[in-house]
């Protein structure tokens, strides 16, 4: 029994020093071009998946009429932008520069359109570690997440006024 301790503990002791050396010695990728490890995506992926799990049945508190889509449409076009992109446009250079590459919402066949308007919101209001995706909650208002996030979720039939608003 005290044999298979001292291995257990000096197996534990060498996988821990190995994976010192490892990100120590420049073995980890951290350029923006360098892929994620397979351990690191799907820690990432998981811990994403159970946090917005728990607000994607959340409603809006604001109804997704005209003028909320508009005001939306502002928000998106001074903060994300510059990132998701505009209808009709090429990614910015800031864009193609980011791994991962951030989804073009406007793109056809890409949006969000199809999360639920709760997901979003927790998307916009937290951002997401490890891909560039920024937090909005403390340099935007409640209101102004709820706007984006509905805008989004009704990215496939945005009222005229609103693609206006986009361009």
């Amino acid at each position: 029994m005290r044999g298979f301790l001292a291995g257990l503990v000096t197996g534990v002791v060498a996988l821990l020093l190995a994976g010192f050396l490892f990100v120590t010695q420049g073995g980890m990728p951290v350029a923006t071009r360098g892929p994620p490890l397979p351990l690191e995506r799907f820690l990432a992926g998981r811990a994403l998946h159970t946090a917005v799990a728990k607000e994607e049945g959340r409603p809006s508190p604001l109804p997704a009429d005209q003028p909320t889509l508009v005001a939306g449409a502002k928000v998106f076009g001074a903060n994300c932008a510059v990132c998701h992109g505009l209808p009709g446009q090429p990614p910015s250079a800031i864009a193609t520069g980011m791994y991962p590459p951030p989804p073009q919402l406007w793109a056809p066949g890409g949006g969000v359109s199809d999360d639920p308007v709760g997901e979003t919101h927790w998307v916009v209001q937290n951002g997401i570690r490890l891909t560039g995706m920024p937090g909005f909650a403390s340099s935007l208002s409640d209101e102004e997440l709820w706007q984006v996030s509905l805008l989004l979720a009704r990215a496939n039939a945005l009222p005229p006024a609103a693609r206006q608003a986009l361009r």
